[in-house]
């Protein structure tokens, strides 16, 4: 089981392979995304917002070129860097990234509800601190 994670060259792939070419798309996505995103977040007016946002377009534009290191390592065969494992861990921490962002969203992007005061007639007979 280790074995199939850790393998240093775990089997050829080329750069026609449907898998291979469906991958530098998404990632080819990704990468251009992250300047839409980084332009979105510049005109955005609510500050919290942008200060939550941020980080997403660097992130977004490192796992992209992450992503193509790795599928590039794999398709030349070099050793170590063409391990699963390191596709897992790429994987999972664009999940902790995702989830960590969800958390800092719900946390800190609030809005504030205003109170509505009534005007009591009475408050000015009533006693007061002196």
């Amino acid at each position: 089981m280790l074995s199939y994670w850790f393998y240093p060259n775990p089997g050829s792939a080329n750069y026609g392979s449907p898998k291979v070419l469906i991958l530098f798309g998404v990632l080819g996505v990704f990468f251009l995304a992250s300047f839409a995103l980084a332009a979105w977040r510049n005109r955005h007016q609510n500050s919290v917002t942008r200060r939550l946002a941020k980080s997403w377009a660097a992130a977004l534009r490192w796992f992209s070129i992450i992503g193509i290191v790795l599928i590039i390592c794999r398709v030349e065969e070099i050793q170590f860097f063409a391990m699963r494992i390191l596709w897992a861990v790429w994987g999972l921490s664009i999940i902790v990234f995702i989830l960590l962002q969800a958390w800092f969203w719900k946390r800190m992007h609030y809005s504030i509800i205003p109170r509505s005061t009534t005007e009591d007639p009475r408050e000015k007979y009533l006693p007061r601190k002196k």
